[in-house]
C-alpha cells in the first residue's frame, strides 16, 4: 500500500494483483478533519473549535511574506535578509538584485538579525532568544562550512546591539549576564569567544555601543534613561574610562556615530527643537551644531558613507518616508527621488561607497529591499517578496484623518475602508499601537487585509497621545498621572465615527498590542457601552504588577514613562485606574492573547484579567502559546490567533450565528 499525503487530507492508494489481464485498483479519499485541533504548545480557553472551512477561507491571507535587510556583504555586491520560508524567519543570503533567496540560518527560532564581519565577510553574527523569551544569545556563522558557533554565555542574559570595530576585529555589544539587571559593555573577538572581557560595568538597562572611533580607540556610548533623555559618553577601549560627550539635560539622541576623520560625531537629537534633527558635536569643544536640513519632522535614522563625504538620512513626515542625501562638506541635501513613497525600514552603505541599501514598505505591500546608486540616482530592486493570495490591487490605501479630543487638541490617525462593494455603514475595527512611544505608520496590514477585502470591516489606526513622530510636547501628554488621557483621545474617535455616515458606531470593536493591549483594555471599562466587543493582545491589566514583574532590566526605563510605582501617589493611581480594578464595568465579549514567555508584559497580566472578567459572566475567549514571548513570531501561532481572530470578529463584532463560520 502506497500512502500519499495531499496537506490535510489523505488518499490511500491500493493496488491489488492482476484480475483477468487487468489490475485493479480503487482510490478512497479519507475526509480532512471537521476542526483544527490545537497543538500541544497552546492553552485555548473558551474558543469553538476551528473549523476547516474557515482555514480555506482565509488561507490566501495567511501566506505573505516579507524581506527586512540585514546586511552587505563587505567585497561582494551582495546583500543578507530576513524572511520566511517556514515557520519561522531565517537568514538567507541574496547573490543579485532579484536573485533566488538562498537559506543559511536553519533554526527553530526566529532570527532577524545578521552583521556580517566587515572586511572579509567569511562569517557573520546574529542573535537568536529562546520561545520569545528575549534572552538574545549571539552566535557566529560561518560560511565556510555552514556551522554556527555561541559567543555569549547561554543563559538567561540579553546580549545584542553589537558595533564593530573599524578594523572588523572586534565587536562591542551590551549584556545583563552580570545581574540580570544592568547592561554593561563588553569587547569580544568573534573568531575566539574566549577574548571577551568587560569594558564598562555601568548602572541601568539603557546603555548600548553605537560605533568605534575611527583608531579603533574609543567606544561611542548611548545612556538612554527615557524617550526623552539620553546622554553620549566616549569611553576608552583599553582602560574603560568614560568622559561625557554630552550634558546632563531632558535632550533626547536618536542615533549617533563617529564623523570619518574621528574629530567629531553626527547625531540626531531634539535639543532646541521639537523634533529630531541632524547635527554634529565638535569632541574638543563638545559644542552641537545643527545641520541645515529644514525638515519640520523627525529624522528617523541616518548612514554615513565609507568615505565621509554623505549622510543618508530618512525622515518621518506625517508617517511616510523621504529619504535624502547630504553633503557633509557642502552641507546641501538631496531627495532620492526614485525611491517609491512608503515606510523606510532601513538604510546602510556597501563598503564601496555606491550602493545605498533601503529596506522599504511600499504601496502597502510588504517591505523588500532596495538599493539606490548614488552617482547615478538609478534604483534597483532586490527582493520582490510575496502578498500570498492577495493581489496588488487588494491593497487598500490608508486615509489620514484627524478628531478633536476632549481638550480640544488634534488627533490624528490611519483610516482603511473597505471596498465600494460594501455597501451601508461599515463596522469599525481600532486598533491602538503599542509602545507608547511608537507611531501607526501605514505599512503593509498583513492579515487585517482579510477583514477589509471580505469581511467589509473598517479599520482605524489611531496615533493617540504620547505617540511618537508628532514633537516631544505631545510625545510627553500621556506621561505618569496623564495616563488616562490617552484613553479619552479614543473616547473622542468614538465621538468621531458616530458623525461618520459611512461608519456604523454601533458595531465598534477595539484592539492592541502591549501598552496597545493596555489602551484596548481601558477602553473595554470606559466605554464599555459604545464597543461590541475588545481584542487584547499581550497587554498591561495593572501598572502596578506589570512593573513589579517585567523583567529587571527594562523597569527603570517603563517607570520614567508609566509612573514609579513606589511612590505613593503613583501607586494610588494606578490602583485607581488598572483595568483590572475596573473590570466589573466589562460585559462585551473579550479575547485575550497572551505568549507563555513573554518578558515585558509576563503572563500573569492576562492570567489575571481573564480570571476577573469571567466573573461578570461575560464571554471570554484566551489563546496562550508557551513557545512565544511579546506577540506570537512563528507562523503556525500567528495562523492559530488568526483563525480565531476571525471567528471573534465574525460572532461578536458582525453577531454572524456559529454555523456560519
Amino acid at each position: 500500500m502506497l500512502r500519499v499525503v495531499f496537506g490535510a487530507s489523505v488518499a490511500l492508494l491500493l493496488i491489488g494483483p492482476p484480475e483477468g489481464g487487468r489490475y485493479v485498483a480503487a482510490l478512497a479519499a479519507a475526509q480532512a478533519p471537521a476542526a483544527l485541533p490545537p497543538g500541544d504548545n497552546l492553552v485555548v480557553e473558551g474558543i469553538p473549535s476551528i473549523p476547516q472551512t474557515l482555514i480555506e477561507d482565509v488561507r490566501r491571507y495567511t501566506e505573505a511574506r516579507a524581506a527586512g535587510f540585514a546586511d552587505w556583504h563587505p567585497t561582494r555586491r551582495e546583500l543578507l535578509v530576513s524572511t520566511r520560508f517556514a515557520d519561522a524567519a531565517q537568514i538567507h543570503a541574496v547573490r543579485a538584485p532579484g536573485g533566488a533567496r538562498a537559506q543559511l540560518t536553519f533554526e527553530r527560532e526566529p532570527i532577524t538579525t545578521a552583521s556580517y564581519q566587515p572586511t572579509s565577510g567569511d562569517y557573520f553574527v546574529f542573535a537568536k532568544d529562546a520561545g520569545g523569551n528575549e534572552f538574545f544569545q549571539l552566535h557566529r556563522y560561518d560560511l565556510s562550512d555552514g556551522r554556527t558557533t555561541l559567543l555569549t554565555d547561554g543563559g538567561r542574559s540579553q546580549n545584542g546591539s553589537i558595533a564593530w570595530s573599524t578594523r572588523g576585529d572586534r565587536i562591542a555589544y551590551g549584556s545583563t549576564r552580570r545581574n540580570g539587571a544592568d547592561r554593561d559593555l563588553y569587547v569580544m573577538d568573534p573568531r575566539s569567544p574566549k577574548t571577551d572581557r568587560i569594558v564598562l560595568q555601568v548602572s541601568g538597562g539603557g546603555w548600548s555601543v553605537t560605533d568605534w572611533s575611527p583608531d579603533d580607540t574609543t567606544l561611542l556610548v548611548d545612556e538612554t534613561l527615557s524617550i526623552s533623555k539620553t546622554r553620549l559618553w566616549l569611553v576608552d577601549v583599553r582602560s574603560g574610562q568614560k568622559t561625557a560627550l554630552t550634558p546632563d539635560e531632558d535632550v533626547s539622541y536618536g542615533q549617533s556615530a563617529f564623523s570619518r576623520d574621528g574629530r567629531g560625531v553626527y547625531v540626531t537629537t531634539d535639543k532646541g527643537s521639537e523634533f529630531l534633527r541632524l547635527a554634529y558635536i565638535d569632541i574638543a569643544t563638545k559644542a552641537l551644531t545643527p545641520l541645515p536640513v529644514d525638515l519640520k519632522w523627525d529624522i528617523q535614522g541616518f548612514d554615513l558613507s565609507p568615505d565621509g563625504r554623505t549622510l543618508a538620512l530618512a525622515s518621518n513626515e506625517a508617517g511616510f518616508s523621504k529619504t535624502y542625501l547630504l553633503d557633509t562638506q557642502s552641507k546641501k541635501a538631496r531627495p532620492i527621488s526614485a525611491l517609491p513613497a512608503g515606510v523606510v525600514t532601513a538604510l546602510k552603505w556597501h563598503a564601496s561607497g555606491r550602493d545605498l541599501a533601503i529596506g522599504l514598505s511600499a504601496g502597502g505591500a510588504p517591505a523588500d529591499v532596495y538599493s539606490v546608486d548614488a552617482r547615478s540616482g538609478d534604483l534597483t530592486r532586490w527582493t520582490e517578496s510575496e502578498l500570498g493570495g492577495i493581489t496588488p490591487n487588494q491593497l487598500t490605501a490608508p486615509k489620514l484623518v484627524e478628531w478633536p479630543s476632549f481638550d480640544g487638541r488634534t488627533i490624528s490617525g490611519f483610516y482603511y475602508h473597505p471596498p465600494a462593494r460594501f455597501s451601508g455603514p461599515r463596522p469599525v475595527i481600532i486598533n491602538i499601537h503599542g509602545g507608547p512611544e511608537s507611531q501607526y505608520r501605514p505599512g503593509f496590514l498583513g492579515r487585517n487585509n482579510y477583514h477589509l477585502q471580505e469581511l467589509g470591516v473598517a479599520i482605524i489606526f489611531p496615533n493617540v497621545r504620547g505617540s511618537t513622530g508628532y514633537g516631544k510636547t505631545f510625545l510627553s501628554l500621556d506621561n505618569g498621572l496623564k495616563r488616562e488621557d490617552s484613553v479619552r483621545d479614543i473616547g473622542a474617535l468614538l465621538d468621531w465615527i458616530a458623525r461618520q455616515p459611512q461608519l456604523d458606531a454601533s458595531r465598534v470593536m477595539v484592539t492592541g498590542g502591549s501598552y496597545g493591549g493596555y489602551m484596548t483594555l481601558a477602553a473595554a471599562t470606559h466605554y464599555n457601552d459604545r464597543i461590541r466587543a475588545a481584542l487584547d493582545i499581550v497587554g498591561i491589566s495593572n501598572f502596578n504588577t506589570f512593573l513589579k514583574n517585567t523583567e529587571s532590566y527594562r523597569r527603570d526605563l517603563r517607570r520614567v514613562e508609566y509612573g514609579d510605582e513606589r511612590v505613593k501617589e503613583v501607586a494610588e493611581f494606578f490602583e485607581r485606574t488598572a483595568p483590572l480594578n475596573n473590570a466589573g464595568r466589562i460585559s462585551k465579549p473579550l479575547f485575550v492573547v497572551q505568549g507563555g514567555n513573554d518578558p515585558r508584559v509576563p503572563r500573569t497580566e492576562s492570567e489575571q484579567m481573564v480570571a476577573r472578567v469571567r466573573k461578570n459572566g461575560t464571554a471570554v475567549w484566551y489563546l496562550m502559546a508557551k513557545d512565544e514571548g511579546h506577540g506570537f513570531a512563528k507562523k503556525a501561532n500567528q495562523d492559530f490567533q488568526f483563525y480565531a481572530t476571525v471567528m471573534f470578529i465574525r460572532r461578536h463584532l458582525l453577531g454572524e450565528a456559529p454555523s456560519s463560520e
